[in-house]
């Protein structure tokens, strides 16, 4: 058993300062350290998958990332970690606990993902090696996790186990951020709507040369990629519902504008993430959500957008403000006064359905598409 003073002195002294994920009873004594550490930064997500994102958006901006979860919520971690990790070669230390471990009886919810817990992480093809419960155990394995994240770009992964952390009390003075007052608008004019590419036009026409532009799967970013490619782009493959979320890790990071652009059927996949950057607000995320009303990507199947409101679910979750429109000249509008406005804001742009003939693909790889947006943001 170790504190979680000795194992964060060393994660901070190989670069591990940013720090995000969802409780387990295993963590709580680690999490409760890096809340008390000021040193440290702690985002507490409202999923697994999406603690990935965040973590992936931190790293982009030059921070050495650790995401905490049981592994229960491994399989919701899954996802992102083989879709948006491994295409783009984005690194993070991992550290999951291991419920229903060897010789432990728990709940019967943990059985069978104790048992498979570390099978899933040699398929994903992610090394692991067990959490160091010894003080001279840690220098070495975070070493170990160091240079393999520094040689394969890729995460790596400590398994917990019940009692390898001692008891940490949580400071009072570590509370979760206040929520802001927001407000809503709606500047729909409801004509006829327009579609992504000419609401991606006047995007792209007006955002500022140092705004990073985050899109989402599928056609948002292939369209963004037609219109122009710029280092300030970064088009997410895979990772569905991830767009906002590493949106959040980037924003928290830098004092550049930080424009994503996401879709109906992804926003709602990981609705969660509206409460996490309501709860943090960054002043400078703009977050678009265009919606269809389908599954643009996969044939036009129907989403369930119809009745959701994002702009009044935005602004209930935190976002400062929250903005409908379905017209370019009212789109225009909302995302200029989003630039120049304290935010985080959403804006809920409802577009047509389809797309432009003979749709191509970004011909830039995902890991040099990675690394010139963390170029872009450093300077």
């Amino acid at each position: 058993m170790i504190t979680a003073d000795t194992f964060l002195q060393e994660a901070k002294s190989n670069g591990f300062d940013f720090f995000t994920g969802v409780p387990c009873s295993f963590l709580t004594p680690l999490i409760n350290g890096v809340l008390n550490d000021a040193d440290t930064t702690y985002v507490a997500a409202a999923s697994e998958g999406e603690a990935i994102a965040i973590a992936a958006g931190a790293w982009l901006c030059g921070r050495g990332t650790a995401v905490m979860f049981q592994n229960s919520g491994l399989g919701n971690a899954v996802n992102p970690l083989t879709s948006l990790n491994f295409p783009f070669r984005i690194p993070t230390l991992i550290i999951c606990t291991w419920r229903a471990g060897p010789g432990l009886e728990d709940e019967p919810q943990h059985e069978l993902m104790g048992q498979i817990t570390p099978d899933l992480f040699e398929l994903m093809q992610i090394p692991y090696n067990l959490f160091p419960n010894k003080n001279d155990l840690v220098p070495a394995r975070l070493l170990d996790a160091k240079t393999q994240i520094d040689e394969s770009n890729l995460p790596s992964a400590f398994i917990m186990q019940k009692g390898d952390v001692s008891n940490q009390k949580l400071n009072p003075a570590a509370k979760p951020p206040s929520l802001a007052i927001g407000a809503k608008s709606d500047l729909r004019k409801n004509e006829q709507l327009h579609g992504r590419y000419e609401t991606l036009e006047t995007l792209v026409s007006i955002a500022p040369e140092n705004a990073g532009i985050i899109a989402t799967t599928g056609k948002s970013g292939r369209e963004l990629f037609t219109i122009a490619d710029r280092r300030q782009h970064l088009y997410q493959v895979g990772s569905m519902g991830c767009a906002a979320g590493m949106g959040l890790g980037v924003a928290l990071n830098t004092k550049k504008p930080i424009i994503v652009i996401d879709g109906d059927g992804a926003l709602m996949m990981k609705m969660g993430t509206l409460t996490t950057i309501g709860a943090y607000s960054p002043k400078n995320l703009v977050h678009v959500v265009l919606d269809n009303e389908t599954y643009d990507s996969t044939g036009g199947q129907p989403t369930v957008s119809r009745g959701v409101d994002f702009a009044a679910a935005a602004v209930a979750s935190g976002y400062r403000h929250g903005v409908q429109v379905d017209d370019v000249t009212s789109f225009k509008q909302a995302v200029l006064k989003a630039l120049n406005d304290n935010g985080p804001t959403l804006i809920h742009m409802k577009i047509s359905a389809g797309s432009i003939s003979n749709l191509g693909r970004p011909t830039i790889s995902p890991p040099e598409v990675a690394r010139r947006f963390k170029a872009f943001l450093a300077e």
